[in-house]
C-alpha cells in the first residue's frame, strides 16, 4: 500500500471513529508488508517474519508472522494487550487514523550515571552511542540465546560480576558497577 493510499485510509478511519466510542482493531487503518528473509541469519532468540501487519500512524502497534493471517493475529494480540493496559491505567486508546507519538520509558535511573553509561555503551556494547532507558537490558543489544558474552565483557572491563542480575536491566548493572 502506497503512502498516499495509507493517508486516505487513515483519514477515512479517522472520520468513521466519530461514530463510536469503543474502538476495536478493525476501526484502525492497517497495512501489511512482505519481507525478505535473511538466509544468513543464525540467531535463534529473535525470529524473522516473512510478513508484518501494522496500524498506520501507530508504528509501535505491529505484529509479525510467516503468513499475512499470522501477522494479523499477532497484531490483534498486541492490540488487545495494549487496550487492556490502557483501560487499566485509565488512558484512552488513540483515535483511529491519528498519529501516535512514540512514548519512551523513563531514563532517570540510567541517567544517575551519565559518564559510566557512555563508557559502558562504548566499551561493553561496542557502539558509538545508544539510547538507554530504565527498561533497557542486555537483551536489547544482541541476538544470542544468552547474555554470557556481554557479562564476560563487563567482568573484563569493570571487574564486576553481574550474572546474578536476572532482569539484565542496564540501570541495575550500572548501579552495581558504580558501587564497586
Amino acid at each position: 500500500m502506497g503512502k498516499a493510499n495509507q493517508k486516505i485510509r487513515a483519514w477515512w478511519k479517522y472520520l468513521l471513529s466519530f461514530f463510536k466510542q469503543d474502538w476495536d482493531l478493525s476501526d484502525y487503518p492497517i497495512t501489511a508488508r512482505e519481507h525478505e528473509i535473511d538466509p544468513n541469519y543464525v540467531g535463534t532468540r529473535l525470529q524473522q517474519h516473512k510478513y508484518s501487519a501494522q496500524i498506520v500512524n501507530w508504528w509501535v502497534m505491529s505484529g509479525g508472522g510467516d503468513t499475512k493471517d499470522e501477522a494479523f493475529r499477532d497484531l490483534q494480540k498486541h492490540f488487545l494487550s495494549t487496550k487492556a493496559e490502557r483501560v487499566k491505567s485509565g488512558k484512552k486508546l488513540p483515535r483511529p487514523g491519528t498519529h501516535v507519538e512514540i512514548e519512551f520509558a523513563s531514563s532517570a535511573r540510567v541517567d544517575a550515571h551519565p559518564e559510566l553509561a557512555g563508557d559502558f555503551v562504548r566499551r561493553v556494547l561496542n557502539l558509538d552511542w545508544a539510547f538507554l532507558s530504565d527498561e533497557s537490558s542486555l537483551w536489547d543489544f544482541h541476538s544470542s540465546d544468552d547474555n554470557q558474552a556481554l557479562i564476560a565483557k563487563i567482568i573484563e572491563v569493570y571487574g564486576v560480576d553481574v550474572s546474578d542480575i536476572e532482569s539484565a536491566k542496564l540501570w541495575q548493572i550500572l548501579d552495581r558497577i558504580a558501587a564497586s
